[in-house]
């Protein structure tokens, strides 16, 4: 009998369902909040009012679209966090209700554990390619920046991770100080594709081991902008291009000198990004290079799945569920989690 479970995603601002069965997907469905960018980041409150506008629709239009009755369902994966506490309440609470109603188990996701395995949702007409274990995962988003060993689908170890801002956040606030808009990281990525990665150096921190840093490097442009500014006011304007590219290269250049450190020492050849900043184009071609180069077998998620989306919770709740994991109907979310 075959397993279908319903994937429910909700930690931020966005609103996913999505259904797999035994690892195939069926439907994926987002449902995103614009109310957000007039302000400059996500607004906790208005985010958790959307989630309960949204989840409803969201949840049915997945089972419509997938072809799958309710009854039909095997299980409910749900996130349990890290996030924002009433976008999760939202979701939390609704799997928990439909689990109930239906009788059938419930199963809590780390929703980083869910962009590590993006990669292994299964697709009618794909090439449907994935790591082999053990791999390294360089996980990057707006929350996180860490390196994490995957030695099996519920096996994770952080090698090494941000000791203050996530990568995503130093674009997202770089873009907003720059005038650029929100969110940072697609604005930056766009006009860093017509601007010379070389025209201007940022600081870089001197961390040991495989930790990150991005806080120097956020106030190394603010003061550098500053000051070019009190020089020439149009100096932003005239020069935006090259300041992205060679900030976004600044970044990447971070992130993939810890990566390729932790390859060394680990010896592990098999490599994948995951997270929202895996959708930079600059990183996705930095890792081809240093593939090819380091011969290193490299997996670049779809596009689709490197935000968030429901379809990565449903197939790590899959292999939880394969693992005879379940969920008590009393457990909270939580915004913050030390491990997986």
């Amino acid at each position: 009998m075959a397993d279908i479970i319903l994937g429910i995603e909700s930690s931020c601002d966005d609103t996913s369902a999505a259904v797999i069965r035994d690892g195939w997907l069926l439907s994926n469905v987002i449902a995103s909040q614009q109310v957000h960018k007039s302000f400059g980041g996500v607004v906790p409150e208005l985010a958790s009012r959307a989630h309960e506008m949204n989840i409803v629709p969201v949840v049915s239009e997945a089972l419509s679209r997938a072809g799958v009755a309710a009854a039909d369902l095997t299980a409910i994966a749900f996130t349990r966090g890290p996030g924002l506490l009433g976008s999760l309440l939202v979701g939390t609470s609704f799997a928990k209700t439909m689990a109930l109603s239906l009788d059938i188990p419930l199963v809590m996701v780390n929703h980083l554990q869910g962009h590590i395995l993006a990669g292994f949702v299964k697709q009618e007409g794909s090439e449907n390619r994935h790591p082999q274990f053990p791999y390294l995962c360089l996980l990057v988003s707006g929350g996180n920046s860490q390196i994490v060993r995957v030695d099996s689908p519920l096996e994770f170890t952080i090698l090494g991770q941000t000791i203050d801002d996530a990568v995503g956040e130093a674009f997202d606030k770089c873009s907003k100080m720059m005038g650029l808009g929100y969110p940072g990281g697609p604005i930056i990525d766009a006009l860093a594709k017509k601007g010379d990665p070389k025209r201007f150096t940022f600081a870089k921190p001197h961390l040991e081991g495989l930790d990150y840093s991005f806080s120097g490097v956020k106030t190394s442009l603010l003061y550098f902008v500053r000051d070019e500014m009190a020089k020439d006011p149009q100096f932003m304007e005239k020069n935006k291009e090259d300041i992205c590219a060679s900030f976004q290269k600044c970044l990447i250049d971070i992130l993939m000198d810890k990566l390729i450190k932790a390859a060394k020492q680990t010896g592990i050849k098999e490599l994948t990004i995951g997270g929202g900043v895996s959708a930079n184009s600059g990183l996705r071609e930095r890792m081809l290079q240093e593939g090819a180069k380091r011969g290193w077998n490299v997996y670049l998620p779809e596009f689709k799945f490197t935000t968030d989306n429901a379809a990565m919770i449903a197939i790590a709740g899959y292999y939880h569920y394969l693992a005879g994991e379940r969920c008590p109907l009393d457990v909270a979310p939580v915004s913050r989690i030390a491990d997986f």
